[in-house]
């Protein structure tokens, strides 16, 4: 599963002229559900999204998170995300589709809100307008197949990890 997070001060889904999702400062979450993601990329996608620690806190920068701030989180279905572009027509061959993809996105919803964070969605397989206005600009890129953030060329062991 996989997420592009954006720190936002505004946010809005609008389906057929109607806004169905909608927040302020807070983040907004493009969510793609891949082939073989189970719900334990559920779980972790939306622990990061409630623990990222991506807003100021107390006048120290990088130190608050989603939970700890109060803030919002929009969260919207990108198929897209799982996109080949390896040709010039996009594949879409490692999305996963139908009522399972959508069961492992309403699973990252629940645990959002049963954190107690707003959390507001588009519409699940829905043409959609987003709008945005993001704050910094800050955006970040989450695969729960990469979980620990290797740079590519880079081995496991050479790598610093910091769960901090």
């Amino acid at each position: 599963m996989r997420a592009l997070i954006q720190r936002v001060s505004t946010a809005k889904v609008v389906v057929d002229d109607e806004v169905v999702g909608q927040i302020h400062k807070g983040i907004l979450a493009l969510v793609g559900v891949g082939g073989g993601d189970k719900l334990e990329d559920a779980t972790w996608i939306a622990k990061k999204l409630l623990n990222l620690r991506i807003f100021e806190n107390n006048d120290k920068p990088w130190s608050g998170s989603v939970i700890s701030s109060g803030y919002s989180i929009l969260l919207v279905s990108q198929f897209t995300l799982h996109a080949s572009c390896r040709k010039t027509k996009p594949s879409f061959q490692r999305a996963m589709g139908g009522e399972e993809a959508k069961a492992l996105f309403d699973a990252v919803v629940s645990q959002c809100k049963e954190a107690g964070v707003k959390c507001e969605t588009g519409k699940f397989g829905a043409m959609m307008d987003v709008t945005l206005t993001n704050e910094g600009p800050v955006t970040f890129w989450i695969d729960s197949k990469n979980r620990d953030d290797i740079p590519f060329g880079a081995s496991s062991s050479s790598a610093e990890i910091d769960e901090e």
